[in-house]
């Protein structure tokens, strides 16, 4: 049986999910302000796909153990995120996904668990940080995530792929049609 797979980020959710939770946490940790320049240089250059995963690892595990004070600090944050940001979920994109699809991001598993609920299945793969060691364990970036789904779902047919940009180009190639996400409407690429 094939699955529809759809990318999170500016696909299911209007904007950077990441980046707006780093904003959200200003409020309560003034030194984020100070980061901001390198989050957005890095946010460019992975939208124009010119960033190496090693050097986006290296980026994030700085911010996670440099710039936030505590696990505490990082996962206190979600449900009042969620709570003010929920509103940026594409609810006509969450009607298309059944349990049996696939939801592919590289944003971080504390992040969306916060709304799993929310989501219409259980099948999300997501980049993995260790709370305790404020160290990604796993990021699923760029060719990592067509990587990821053949490790968990082997040689099952992506019948739809849904995604806002050609960093997602390896899964593309899986899938028997893409349709490229802006906002809120699809463009079919392949």
């Amino acid at each position: 049986m094939a699955v529809n797979v759809f990318d999170f980020d500016n696909t299911l959710y209007r904007g950077e999910s990441s980046v707006d939770l780093a904003l959200y946490m200003i409020k309560n940790n003034k030194k984020i302000i100070l980061y901001l320049p390198k989050i957005f240089y890095n946010l460019v250059k992975y939208k124009l796909c010119m960033v190496e995963k090693s050097k986006m690892i290296t980026a994030i595990n700085d911010f996670l153990q440099n710039v936030l004070r505590s696990k505490e600090e990082l996962l206190g944050a979600i449900d009042g995120f969620w709570a003010n940001n929920r509103h940026k979920l594409n609810v006509n994109m969450l009607k298309r996904i059944n349990s049996n699809d696939v939801i592919i991001t590289a944003g971080p598993d504390f992040l969306l668990n916060g709304i799993r609920d929310m989501l219409n299945t259980d099948n999300i793969l997501c980049s993995s940080v260790d709370t305790e060691t404020m160290k990604v364990r796993y990021l699923n970036f760029g060719s990592s995530k067509a990587k990821y789904y053949k490790k968990k779902y082997g040689s099952k047919r992506i019948d739809c792929f849904y995604t806002d940009s050609y960093n997602d180009k390896a899964l593309m190639e899986l899938s028997e049609r893409v349709y490229l996400v802006k906002n809120g409407r699809l463009k079919r690429v392949k």
